[in-house]
């Protein structure tokens, strides 16, 4: 479901939200524009309980699924995506905002590879323009002082899947604001408009925007999109991933 209070910011500091700079993208979609009424933010979770920073690369050791922080506590989802530099990760382009870090494998209060600042955002120039529903997703580069290793060497990653069609059965996972674990659920995705897809999973209230939507180890899309990725907690939106995704991730991982 939408972080929907995110839309007025972003609107509104549209030049100012992205720290790296948006691709001009075509702007050939048709898919219903409309969005949820701004919601007031959810009341602050406690910081996280940071583990050690890891220093060296190593095998997989937690989920590349985790949650956006700032301020001290997480409001949107995210996971890590593949690329060479093994630094990416992807969420919905309405959860973009200044000071934000990830927490890969957050669950019950604890992040165990500690806090990644985010130091670059990509997102389409659609999305800062226009806001526009089927360009709701961003790329976001990662790092965490004094460490070699690279958060994909120490999580995993989806891949992203381009032009996969509509109808798949997923596991889509996100972070509730209310909550400090994860939620999870399998289901079939559908095709809800021209370059937009949807699922009905239950209880992915806000919070859970920017969570991927994956099949077999690939990342076909994340909450968000038509009303910021759903007006009810019970049924989720995504941006179809075409070309404009695969032209940003071009850019944000070369």
């Amino acid at each position: 479901m939408a972080n929907s209070f995110l839309r007025t910011a972003v609107l509104a500091a549209a030049s100012t939200l992205v720290l790296g700079t948006g691709v001009a993208l075509g702007a050939n979609s048709t898919a219903d524009d409309a969005y949820a009424a701004a919601a007031p933010v959810s009341t602050p979770a406690l910081a996280p309980t940071v583990t050690s920073t890891p220093e060296a690369a190593a095998p997989a050791t937690t989920s590349p699924v985790g949650a956006l922080f700032a301020n001290g506590s997480h409001f949107c989802s995210a996971s890590v995506v593949h690329s060479d530099a093994g630094d990416l990760v992807l969420t919905a382009a309405h959860c973009v905002k200044d000071g934000m870090a990830f927490a890969p494998g957050y669950h019950d209060g604890v992040a165990p590879l500690g806090m990644w600042t985010v130091t670059d955002v990509a997102v389409a120039a659609g999305w800062t323009s226009a806001a526009d529903p089927d360009l709701d997703f961003a790329f976001l580069t990662v790092h965490q002082a004094g460490n070699t290793a690279s958060l994909e060497s120490l999580t995993g990653a989806n891949t992203l899947g381009i032009d996969q069609g509509f109808d798949h059965e997923i596991t889509l996972t996100g972070y509730p604001d209310t909550t400090d674990s994860p939620v999870v659920c399998t289901g079939e995705t559908t095709r809800s408009d021209v370059y937009q897809q949807r699922i009905a999973c239950p209880g992915f209230p806000d919070g859970t925007s920017g969570g991927p939507w994956v099949t077999n180890g690939v990342v076909v899309g994340v909450i968000g999109g038509y009303q910021l990725g759903g007006d009810t907690p019970d049924v989720s939106y995504s941006a179809y991933f075409d070309d404009d995704i695969q032209q940003l991730y071009t850019s944000a991982s070369g």
